[in-house]
């Protein structure tokens, strides 16, 4: 287990799955450019690294994270698509390695688009959703314009995003944004059982059907071929082969 934290970033390494901890508890763990710099960073790092299963990603103390620090973000000089949160918002577009988050409070702005990227959401019970943009007279980010009305349809996507109120853990669970809603006390232990499922997992096989969850619309036949090209690649590895033979050895 390796552990490293600078900034209000804890990172940790515990049986092949990076653990990422907001930590910056006094300010609701609202985001700085620094942060974005650090998680980008790592997720990047994570990305290349093969020993890698999963990246958890979560918040200390009673939120997730409030969202973007209004004044850090207004203090940025020549805002582009070039700047860190824009960097890790294209960084979370193009991630290979399955990505969870563990929703334990607020979840604010790009606590809540950020969960679009994520192949795996628990919340708990006290968390709090909100896509507050319209009110700060901006516009959706993270896709969500594009990502929200797929998972939730048009109704409700325009619901979340022209009104901008907020809404709990059973209606994100009820939207289809959250896999499942525990206590608040349940919420690590959840987590880790689900880092523990993941790190068993073949890791290049997680890549791979992550790669085929997330791939954009095409017609079914294509896809079809897509995969059987993947499935065949897979079916000659040693790790298929491995396992394969496990599995008719316990059925003997």
């Amino acid at each position: 287990m390796s552990k490293h934290s600078s900034g209000f970033v804890k990172q940790e390494v515990k049986q092949g799955v990076l653990w990422l901890t907001l930590t910056r508890t006094d300010k609701k763990n609202a985001l700085t450019q620094t942060m974005y710099l650090e998680l980008s960073k790592a997720l990047q790092d994570a990305d290349r690294d093969s020993s890698i299963s999963a990246v958890i990603l979560t918040g200390s103390g009673d939120s997730f994270t409030a969202g973007n620090d209004l004044h850090d973000f207004l203090s940025i000089e020549d805002l582009d698509d070039s700047a860190p949160p824009f960097e890790f918002l294209y960084t979370l577009s193009r991630l290979s390695v399955p990505l969870v988050a563990g929703v334990n409070g607020l979840s604010i702005g790009i606590g809540t688009t950020i969960l679009l990227h994520c192949d795996l959401v628990y919340a708990s019970a006290t968390a709090t959703f909100a896509l507050p943009f319209i009110n700060l007279g901006l516009v959706p980010e993270a896709a969500s314009s594009l990502l929200l009305p797929k998972l939730v349809g048009h109704l409700r996507a325009s619901e979340l995003l022209l009104l901008g109120d907020s809404f709990d853990a059973n209606a994100a669970l009820a939207y289809g944004l959250v896999n499942k809603v525990v206590a608040p006390e349940q919420l690590a232990t959840e987590l880790e059982q689900v880092a523990a499922a993941l790190a068993s997992k073949p890791r290049a096989g997680l890549r791979a059907a992550k790669r085929l969850i997330k791939e954009q619309d095409e017609p079914v036949a294509d896809r079809i071929e897509r995969e059987a090209h993947i499935f065949i690649k897979a079916l000659s590895s040693e790790t298929a082969r491995k396992a394969i033979a496990e599995r008719l050895q316990r059925k003997k």
